[in-house]
């Protein structure tokens, strides 16, 4: 094959692998939602979804951005002018504002080493054939069993790169072996959290989560842009994306809406397996939470955008379950609350190309 047709099937095969990684998935699963959606809100009027066909083109540079401006106007009941689409985000907003650090949050084993934070309930950590604690001190395989459940019933191992629930395992004393971590991979153990009585309410065994988005500004504040309670439908060990039940949060004091969502965007003002209502619930110390996240944002000014997944325990002490700056998510977060980030200038980016990762 000549050099220069070998060039042009290259270059064909890396932008269609782009598109297919950065748009594919997430033009199909709002398709999905959009559907969902109008099942029970009704069609979406056709001059906004113009409005959003036009956004897409003449200010995000492409039609494939309009198809989660289409879920977020469904959603919220008309187009709103500074939205972000989910596939913006990740095409366009994570490689120029993260780079090659955002990738930094799916190594589990460094959060004692990046964030320095009591808050996480790390015990121990498996990387590359090692086992460590959180001061990274070598830990023996024979010692592993006993300094793991010395004072812990349960411990949680967390594979690396673990998305949407997965790659994440319990273990008690009986069920622990260590050729069951060696075939699994790096991960990160942590104790089993006993969350606050009202995340209990709704789900007694899964662990609510609060996803707490923030973001690092220009001028080196850290500011919260949106945050959501997920909870778990049933019973599953710990939250799954495909059946978690999710809550929007005031910002401003933890106050839930009175509406939450299915993992398929259906309103309920119930949790549908406990039956507890949403409305009048409050995040027990959610000042504490968001200004634990806040706090360590400011330990990582290189990862501009940060998804935190924080609990609060028994005693109404903030748990810090893991952090997410490469794979966070904001589409929920822009349908309920947004526009969430129109003051960020993140439609300029696209045009941006000094800023890349």
């Amino acid at each position: 094959m000549l050099p220069t047709i070998k060039s042009a099937v290259k270059a064909v095969l890396r932008s269609w692998t782009s598109y297919a990684y950065n748009h594919y998935a997430d033009i199909r699963d709002s398709k999905r939602i959009l559907k969902s959606v109008e099942g029970y809100k009704g069609p979406t009027a056709t001059r906004d979804l113009r409005l959003c066909d036009e956004y897409a083109v003449e200010v995000l540079g492409h039609q494939h951005f309009a198809h989660w401006l289409y879920v977020y106007t469904a959603v919220s009941g008309r187009f709103k002018e500074g939205w972000v689409p989910e596939n913006y985000y990740g095409s366009v907003v994570v490689p120029k504002w993260q780079g090659r650090y955002g990738r930094v949050s799916e190594s589990r084993g460094l959060n004692a080493a990046m964030l320095q934070s009591e808050a996480f309930p790390d015990v121990l950590a498996y990387v590359n054939g090692i086992f460590f604690d959180t001061a990274y001190r070598f830990v023996s395989p024979d010692a592993v069993k006993e300094r793991l459940f010395k004072e812990h019933e349960r411990v949680v191992f967390k594979l690396d790169s673990s998305l949407q629930g997965k790659g994440i395992h319990f273990f008690t004393r009986e069920s622990f072996s260590i050729d069951k971590i060696t075939g699994l991979g790096n991960g990160l153990f942590q104790r089993a959290i006993q969350q606050h009585r009202l995340f209990t309410e709704f789900a007694k065994q899964s662990v609510a989560t609060v996803r707490i988005f923030t973001v690092y500004q220009d001028n080196g504040e850290v500011s919260v842009r949106g945050c959501n309670l997920r909870l778990g439908s049933g019973d599953e060990t710990h939250v799954l994306s495909r059946t978690q039940i999710r809550v929007p949060i005031h910002i401003e004091n933890g106050a839930f809406h009175d509406v939450g969502y299915t993992a398929e965007w259906r309103e309920t003002r119930v949790h549908p397996v406990s039956d507890v209502a949403f409305a009048g619930k409050v995040i027990p110390a959610f000042k504490a939470c968001v200004k634990t996240v806040t706090e360590l944002h400011k330990k990582t000014p290189y990862t501009r955008c940060i998804g935190w997944d924080v609990t609060v325990d028994r005693e109404e002490t903030v748990q810090l379950m893991e952090w997410n700056a490469w794979s966070a998510g904001i589409g929920f977060h822009e349908a309920m609350e947004g526009p969430c980030f129109a003051d960020l200038g993140w439609e300029r980016l696209r045009n941006d190309r000094g800023r890349s990762g």
